[in-house]
């Protein structure tokens, strides 16, 4: 099979970056497969992830203005390029299936270029965000391009979303649900003797770190012997806006921005909880990988991943924005290290349902049937 991935970089650390490399490198050491990954802004930099040597990798430099919207007329400009050398890639390499991973403009156009070729398309983030602008457009435009984005969905073949509870967000009938894959399984797990709690990932306002230093405020004021790590780079003003917050509250000694990592798992075996503060996730592959090294989470229940993760087996969902209960939870946690350690064996045994081979199994069984249904709607 000769699979085309498209997304815009694989340079920054990432939950669609990791997962990428993890589907690709299966692929690409299956025989008989042909896999390549187009990007529109590599930069010229290395890959963040490790990725086969199998697969063949190549960057169309678009290169849009990420401090703009793709929609501004700066990055619009650059859209006829876009299409032109896509399209032109496409026909040369004739895959068998496209996937646009990330969301960016090649989405709202990959459908209708070398329609012959079946298009897949992933998301990685809940439309449950979407809801109050659907229900209440601020205007006109914003009315007509949901319109135009549903229109675009259902000219895929397949739209592959990570939980059953964001079909409801769809008007077409071609989703698919598969979740993330587990990106490691360590052999040891944490010896939950570490008084630390970790928290990962890309530093925005959509991880609600804000709200988790609100939150380890009210733990430090009863537990003063713990302290919160959270790893992850990306967005300056806001990580300036977090530590700021965190020297006007005076807890830089238990609280501190680590950064990125290349270790994630060592840092996890290292922890002895995961807390997560998201106002949404869809699938949120680090907790599977928290779970894999058996910690126990805490986690806001956001829309709609955590649910779909933890149970009252392996960890607490807590009331979105109830940062009185996140905090008792986690300093009840901390005190009962027998509850910790029956959490952490379940979490351990729930990751190993989102095992590489089990869900891969789903991706080929999609690519088979999309091909298949291609071919016959072109008979």
């Amino acid at each position: 099979m000769k699979i085309v991935f498209i997304i815009d970089q694989v340079y920054l650390h990432g939950g669609i970056e990791r997962v990428l490399s993890i589907k690709a490198n299966y692929f690409a050491e299956q025989d008989d497969n042909d896999i390549h990954i187009i990007t529109t802004e590599q930069k010229g930099k290395e890959p963040c992830y490790d990725f086969s040597s199998k697969i063949l990798f190549e960057d169309i430099a678009i290169n849009y203005n990420r401090a703009k919207s793709y929609f501004h007329p700066v990055n619009l400009g650059k859209l006829p390029k876009h299409i032109r050398r896509i399209k032109s890639r496409i026909k040369k390499i004739q895959p068998d299936v496209v996937v646009v991973c990330s969301h960016s403009t090649d989405t709202y156009f990959m459908p209708f270029i070398v329609k012959s070729i079946p298009k897949v398309k992933e998301f990685h983030f809940s439309k449950s965000i979407e809801i109050a602008s659907r229900l209440n457009p601020r205007n006109i435009l914003k009315k007509y391009f949901f319109k135009f984005t549903d229109y675009v969905e259902k000219k895929y073949d397949r739209l592959v979303i990570l939980n059953p509870n964001e079909t409801n967000y769809y008007k077409s009938n071609n989703t698919v649900v598969i979740p993330n894959p587990l990106t490691f399984y360590p052999e040891s797990v944490s010896e939950l003797s570490n008084k630390i709690v970790i928290s990962a990932g890309r530093i925005a306002h959509v991880k609600g770190y804000d709200l988790l230093i609100d939150i380890w405020e009210l733990v430090a004021q009863k537990n003063k012997d713990w302290k919160l790590h959270i790893y992850g780079n990306g967005e300056p003003n806001y990580e300036k806006i977090l530590q700021d917050k965190i020297n006007e509250k005076g807890l830089q000694d238990s609280l501190v921005l680590m950064g990125s990592t290349n270790d994630i798992k060592g840092k996890m075996l290292e922890s002895s909880i995961y807390a997560m503060s998201s106002h949404n996730e869809c699938f949120p592959l680090v907790l599977l990988e928290a779970q894999a090294c058996g910690l126990p989470i805490i986690s806001f229940d956001c829309p709609h991943g955590p649910k779909s993760i933890i149970s009252e087996k392996t960890g607490v969902l807590v009331p979105l924005y109830d940062n009185e209960a996140f905090a008792d939870q986690l300093i009840q946690l901390m005190e009962n290290k027998e509850k910790m350690e029956i959490m952490g064996k379940n979490a351990r045994k729930n990751a190993g349902n989102y095992s590489v081979q089990k869900v891969m199994i789903k991706w080929k069984d999609m690519f088979d049937n999309a091909i298949s249904a291609n071919r016959t709607k072109r008979n």
